[in-house]
């Protein structure tokens, strides 16, 4: 019984916010991508990873606060290699 009333007295850990801003997407399909990713993830509860409430305006939905944090480089991304077959029908 002591194990749960341990494991209810912790608190979330904070996210994971790199240290570094990553560049900013050039691509606009990357960007909303990324973006709606994020968004999914905001919806099921992640944290912000921006202070909000020091900011004046500060948008309510989570497809905007998502927007706000690529923008930032606040998003951490990883683009997978294009596969070999794709390769052979782009020549």
């Amino acid at each position: 019984m002591d194990e749960v009333n341990d494991l209810s007295d912790r608190q979330p850990e904070a996210p994971a916010i790199p240290t570094e801003p990553v560049p900013p997407i050039q691509s606009r399909f990357l960007f909303v991508d990324v973006a709606a990713l994020r968004a999914k993830q905001l919806r099921r509860g992640a944290r912000l990873r921006f202070d909000g409430a020091t900011e004046q305006q500060v948008p309510k939905k989570a497809e905007r606060l998502a927007m706000e944090e690529v923008r930032r480089g606040l998003v951490q991304y990883e683009v997978p290699p294009v596969k070999r077959n794709e390769r052979e029908a782009q020549e």
